[in-house]
């Protein structure tokens, strides 16, 4: 039954509503994300820096990979290529690029609500904006609780499974002891706060990425004659024009989209949560950075893995395994034996940076429901718990029931967001103005903008403002609102 709703809702209606909706925002902002997309690596770069004491876009950013790029960019693509084929790849190509203008609003959002923590830190994301901004505390509750289940419980169980047998697999550690091990490395984090969580992250999150995009880049590099003629195949597979793959055309739409949504989560409402947290001088600026990290996740990540694949030789048409199985297997027949090794190593990587992430989501939920420092502590024992819990577990109807609440947290936020368009185009069209006129960082002026319920800790009434409120947040001045 669970799987049965949960194909009809993520196979179905969050399809619909994904593309649907990014379509409508992606053509009502006059294709923010491809305006924009130069304009991104200027931003990333500008990220780097930021004030002492707070944390900077940069760290939002490589937080907000750190759950993006994961478990998904390596099971979840070889999932995509066995179902659905070549061409799925291209369909999660689709998915990215109308995702990345949902992604640009909805962080954008975010910023605009976000909160004032006192200690230089800030909290933000669906809850808040579907609060402040809508003022729909019943739905914001229900979001949070979606979320908190979802990513603070269900999802940390079984990135736990998956990474503990992993590990069996490749050297055949048993997975109660490695899911001990992993529960106090977690623990040591998670004591130093959101803090030492981006720390990890901005650490971790690169060494990781770049160290798989550079062994796929090799694969892809001994194989380089072979691929322009796999890039043909996936776009004649994406349309059915493909002998080989022409009776999976409706799985490779299927399976693109569903895989590319829950790889990239463009508009699921998880990453707004982490891009809330960073000091930024304008929402616009976060709203670019975040697209880009779609673009990063979908067009560099998933394209590696999918092109790993396809140029392996391992890769037949109806190939039966999973996703892990398949890159694993397909890395090892280009490099041998040790590319089985490199794949479970990796994923130990992405899986242990995806629960710091799914734990912070978990965290930032809780904080909008309660304040008690005890709830707190009693939610950091629970993921502990479940992280050992889960490495010895047979966790398929925990993901279903995952799956579905998932589906249901997406709706909750893509509602949201549709009803609160018209601000988002009004604080992008400010960010475009600005940087029209010749401002190289805009600066928003919440003066402009005092029909919305912001926090002017967090916003100050006119820009000249802007470093009395970097120092006030420092020396932690508590928040206010209007």
């Amino acid at each position: 039954m669970l799987e049965v709703i949960n194909d009809f809702l993520s196979g179905k209606v969050l399809i619909a509503l994904i593309v649907g909706l990014g379509s409508y925002f992606t053509i009502r902002s006059r294709f923010v994300q491809f305006r924009h997309f130069g304009h991104m690596f200027s931003v990333f770069k500008e990220s780097l820096h930021g004030q002492a004491g707070q944390l900077s876009s940069f760290q939002a950013l490589m937080l907000s990979l750190a759950g993006r790029v994961g478990a998904g960019n390596i099971a979840g693509v070889g999932i995509a290529v066995t179902l659905g084929g070549p061409g799925a790849v291209f369909w999660m190509w689709v998915t990215a690029l109308v995702g990345m203008s949902s992604s640009f609003f909805e962080c954008t959002l975010a910023q605009v609500y976000k909160r004032a923590e006192g200690d230089g830190l800030y909290r933000g994301g669906p809850a808040y904006y579907i609060q402040h901004g809508l003022k729909l505390k019943g739905m914001a509750v229900v979001f949070s609780i979606l979320l908190l289940v979802t990513y603070g419980f269900a999802f940390i169980g079984l990135q736990s499974y998956t990474v503990t047998h992993s590990l069996q697999n490749a050297f055949a550690f048993d997975p109660r002891h490695t899911g001990i091990v992993l529960a106090v490395l977690l623990a040591i984090t998670f004591i130093g706060g959101i803090k030492r969580i981006a720390a990890v992250s901005d650490l971790l999150v690169p060494v990781k990425t770049l160290a798989y995009i550079g062994v796929t880049l090799y694969v892809i590099g001994t194989q380089i004659e072979h691929v322009p003629a796999m890039l043909e195949t996936i776009f004649k597979s994406a349309f059915g024009l493909d002998p080989a793959f022409g009776g999976l055309l409706g799985s490779a739409i299927v399976m693109g989209v569903k895989r590319g949504v829950f790889a990239n989560e463009a508009g699921l409402g998880s990453a707004p949560n982490v891009a809330a947290v960073a000091a930024v001088k304008h929402p616009g600026a976060q709203g670019v950075v975040q697209a880009f990290s779609v673009f990063l996740d979908t067009f560099v990540i998933c394209t590696c893995t999918a092109l790993l694949i396809l140029l392996s030789g391992f890769y037949t048409p109806g190939f039966e395994g999973d996703g892990i199985v398949l890159t694993q297997n397909s890395l090892a027949a280009v490099v041998g034996d040790w590319g089985r090794v490199f794949v479970s190593v990796a994923l130990s990587l992405f899986v242990f940076t995806c629960i710091l992430y799914n734990y912070y989501l978990g965290e930032n939920s809780l904080q909008f429901l309660s304040r008690n420092r005890a709830v707190l502590m009693v939610f950091r024992g629970l993921v502990l718990a479940l992280v050992v819990w889960g490495s010895m577990q047979d966790l398929s109807t925990v993901f279903a029931f995952a799956d579905i609440t998932m589906t249901c947290l997406a709706f909750v936020n893509l509602m949201a967001l549709a009803m609160l368009f018209k601000v988002g185009l009004r604080v992008m069209r400010d960010y475009d103005e600005q940087r029209r006129a010749g401002v190289k960082q805009p600066v928003f002026d919440s003066s402009k903008f005092t029909d919305l319920d912001l926090d002017l800790k967090a916003w100050p009434s006119s820009p000249s403002q802007s470093a009395p409120r970097e120092q006030g947040a420092a020396q932690g001045t508590p928040a206010t609102q209007r």
